[in-house]
């Protein structure tokens, strides 16, 4: 769905930048040679932008507009509704309001007055948020989020040099420190040799889930 969302909206200066956070390049090779993409599609060994941006889970989509500022902040959004019975996330209602902003269709933009008035209440739905909007929204990582993220690439760096036992302790220590980060929790199991679509992965979400969390946290509408 990507691909051809880049083939509608790339002459109106579109660009998808896909990026995977794999163990490396042939684990996501299956899945972009069959995708076939023409835009930039990047795999993303160290985790460079889950850091950058703040980002705990895939898919998370970010809209930048062409001067590089966040106009949406991380978001939960997928690309046809092929997981919907499992999320809840309609597909159409994020491609809708993408297209809105491409096109650069009139729709209602909240203003600094308007910020105080829930965007429910305002006179319909601007795809792209005030700055003070986005600001509230992004997520910033607290001081445990970023310790997790180091342990996080530590046991990564010994696991690469065959220190599995070492490595293992600091990828258990990341997962304790931030539990809702899932890029560093399930993203170690295919270091450890574990199936990330596997058991292990069903009964993390399992006790995550029945805990009462969301695993997956759309912005509010």
């Amino acid at each position: 769905m990507w691909q051809a969302l880049y083939e509608e909206l790339k002459e109106l200066g579109f660009v998808v930048i896909t990026v995977a956070l794999d163990r490396g390049p042939e684990d996501a090779r299956p899945w972009i040679e069959a995708a076939r993409p023409t835009h930039p599609s990047l795999i993303d060994v160290g985790h460079a932008v889950a850091d950058l941006y703040n980002m705990v889970n895939v898919p998370t989509v970010v809209w930048i507009d062409e001067r590089g500022r966040i106009v949406r902040p991380n978001d939960v959004a997928f690309g046809t509704d092929t997981f919907r019975h499992i999320t809840g996330i309609e597909a159409a209602r994020h491609l809708g309001a993408l297209r809105a902003w491409v096109r650069g269709e009139a729709q209602p933009k909240a203003s600094r007055a308007d910020m105080e008035i829930p965007r429910a209440e305002r006179g319909g739905e601007a795809p792209v948020m005030a700055a003070r909007e986005v600001r509230a929204l992004q997520p910033v990582p607290s001081q445990a989020d970023q310790q997790a993220r180091a342990e996080f690439g530590l046991g990564r760096w010994l696991a690469e040099r065959g220190r599995g036992e070492a490595a293992e302790r600091h990828f258990v220590r990341a997962g304790e420190l931030a539990p809702h980060d899932f890029t560093i929790r399930r993203g170690t199991m295919p270091i450890r040799g574990i199936d990330p679509m596997g058991p292990a992965f069903r009964a993390m979400l399992e006790e995550w889930v029945g805990a009462g969390k969301s695993y997956y946290r759309p912005l509010p509408d």
